[in-house]
């Protein structure tokens, strides 16, 4: 694994982390909370992120960011099991995906986010920051459902 990247993919997985957190403090019941109006439930937004982790393990495969996947299984928006489970194998996917990515392809490509390009280990920065607009999102429904998080949760986020 090329040294820049490493050093990204140590600090996602802190990140990571909190989404683990996040699993252990809920249940199937608050998947399926939804503050009103338009906004998702929470399961929904789990599969969501989700969805996107698959796009990013994707793209260190291809070099080339596609988020037009969906997962057509309702388990990971109802059950913190199937979440879990999944988010273990994305995890896994998109670890290995990272770990092949070579000191070459860091020096002579660029990851193509449909329109822009950025320095491949840019990418796993841009994961990170969607992580942390998940994690806000994340914050008010635990606030609204009155959740208490972890400290780590409350020190990073909240």
């Amino acid at each position: 694994m090329n040294a820049q990247i490493k050093e990204f993919w140590d600090l996602n997985r802190m990140y990571t982390q909190l989404r683990d957190e996040l699993l252990e403090a809920i249940t199937d019941e608050d998947l399926a909370f939804s503050p009103g109006g338009g906004n998702p439930t929470l399961g929904e937004l789990c599969r969501e992120l989700g969805e996107a982790q698959y796009a990013y393990a994707q793209s260190f495969k291809t070099f080339k960011i596609d988020f037009s996947y969906r997962a057509n299984d309702d388990r990971y928006s109802k059950s913190v099991a199937a979440l879990k489970t999944w988010y273990k194998q994305l995890d896994a996917e998109l670890e290995a995906a990272v770990e092949s990515v070579t000191d070459e392809d860091v020096a002579e490509k660029q990851m193509d986010r449909g329109g822009y390009e950025v320095p491949v280990h840019i990418s796993l920065d841009i994961l990170r920051e969607a992580l942390l607009i998940f994690y806000g999102k994340v914050s008010v429904y635990a606030k609204t459902m009155d959740k208490p998080l972890t400290q780590m949760w409350r020190d990073w986020i909240a």
